[in-house]
């Protein structure tokens, strides 16, 4: 009864982010009631594997009481400090000299937001006073990747570029450009790793040139495109995006959101091509989704030139309420030492092997065109033709068939639209619970084949 009771109140009074309004009243919420490890419960006892953790977030899994430890006491202490009118708090001061250990090359200072929408808002922002205090006031434009996401804020959406987050907002905004995704699978001349990379670089090239190199302030990524599909660009595309946006005189940064905090296998992606960004935008990981937080880490360089450079003793006008919350600074800390000292981000490394060997065999699946991963992260591309890689006609609704049976089958992923299942299961899942995973996404491809209608579009 209450579990039902919580349905209706659902229906009448929550907005669920990135959903249809309409169908959601339709279809009702699945109300989540506990988790431990790598497991979630749901109000009607239904347990399944998380192998999303979360929304690509629980990396050091759930349910440790150290976390839960360190953020009663700190309510306790000083449940609140606000960063402005230079006051602080110890953990906001602790978390930001760690992460500045932690981070690639000079990326020495950083700035608290609530989540990676507004740190990448935070980031734009800020690009645009870097520029305004050094007299290039036309340097305005950005430039992102085609299947990148960057958010769902209003700045933040724009760069992002999947229509479902532009049909009724009146984005992308001018300021607003695209290049092609580094897709090896779909790239239109193969998928040599060399001209991928080639092509990625000469793009960016022909889009500066075109806008014009006084236009362009920044270039943003993902060192790997999540919510476009899990696209996993060639090693070595990330340093060449880096070295041709120093070349043309723009600013790179990295969007780590979520390939940050061992997702991809070392801390950062970025540490993966020995590359330092201009900016770092993070968030997700960095409290392992137990508390609200995102961050932007500046380089010296970008930092200095800011601090330098505004008007004397005149604020920089950019902050939140909540920015530095010492409750979330302090669950940031505990997180962090899991993955160091608690051997979280090691066991991620050793169980990325195994994730990688299981996937790979799914392959051969009659469904299965690409299946592409770096760490814990991963795609799996549906086709109903594997040499001309022919994608599902929209009206079977893959998708839709693929969350059903993956949640009846025990095993939680992102059900993409155009038919990639997105993996990104906890960094502290073991070898056996990986091979748990593999048999539940085995059995859930078997169940879609087994759908007349899919069946027949098999060539």
């Amino acid at each position: 009864m209450l579990s039902n009771s919580l349905i209706e109140l659902d229906r009448e009074h929550l907005v669920h982010p990135v959903i249809s309004w309409r169908g959601h009243e339709e279809t009702g919420a699945t109300v989540l009631e506990k988790a431990q490890g790598v497991f979630v419960t749901d109000s009607a006892g239904h347990e399944s594997l998380d192998a999303f953790a979360g929304l690509w977030c629980v990396n050091v899994g759930y349910g440790h009481e150290s976390i839960v430890e360190v953020a009663a006491e700190q309510m306790r202490r000083l449940p609140y400090a606000t960063g402005y009118f230079h006051f602080s708090s110890e953990p906001a001061i602790r978390l930001a000299t760690r992460l500045a250990e932690l981070a690639p090359g000079d990326l020495n200072h950083a700035f608290f937001t609530l989540g990676g929408s507004d740190a990448v808002d935070s980031a734009v922002k800020l690009v645009r006073a870097y520029y305004n205090f050094t007299d290039q006031p036309e340097k305005k434009h950005f430039i992102s990747l085609k299947r990148g996401y960057h958010g769902s804020s209003s700045v933040g959406s724009g760069l992002t570029a999947l229509p479902v987050f532009h049909e009724g907002f009146d984005l992308p905004l001018p300021w607003q450009h695209y290049i092609s995704s580094p897709y090896p699978y779909r790239h239109p001349e193969g998928e040599d790793p060399e001209r991928v990379i080639r092509d990625s670089v000469a793009e960016l090239e022909s889009k500066v040139a075109e806008l014009g190199a006084d236009k362009v302030a920044a270039f943003i990524a993902e060192p790997i495109q999540g919510s476009g599909g899990v696209i996993v660009p060639p090693t070595g595309w990330l340093k060449a995006m880096r070295d041709a946006c120093h070349r043309l005189d723009i600013l790179f940064i990295a969007d780590e959101v979520i390939t940050g905090f061992g997702r991809t296998g070392p801390m950062f992606a970025c540490e993966g091509e020995e590359i330092t960004p201009d900016i770092m935008t993070l968030a997700k990981g960095l409290t392992a989704g137990y508390s609200p937080m995102g961050a932007v880490l500046l380089s010296e360089p970008f930092y200095r030139t800011i601090a330098d450079n505004a008007k004397a003793n005149a604020p920089v006008g950019h902050g939140f309420t909540y920015s530095g919350h010492p409750v979330s600074a302090a669950v940031g800390l505990e997180v962090l030492r899991l993955y160091t000292e608690g051997g979280i981000l090691a066991n991620g490394q050793r169980s990325a092997e195994r994730f990688s060997q299981r996937l790979g065999e799914l392959a051969e699946h009659p469904l299965v065109g690409d299946v592409r991963s770096r760490g814990l992260l991963a795609g799996i591309e549906l086709v109903t033709d594997k040499t001309e890689k022919t994608k599902p006609p929209q009206e079977l609704g893959i998708a839709k068939h693929l969350a059903k049976h993956g949640y009846a089958n025990g095993v939680i992923f992102r059900a993409f639209a155009d038919d990639v299942i997105g993996l990104a299961p906890p960094l502290s899942i073991t070898l056996d619970e990986v091979d748990l995973m593999a048999e539940r996404l085995t059995k859930t491809l078997n169940d879609i084949l087994d759908i007349p209608e899919v069946r027949d579009a098999i060539d």
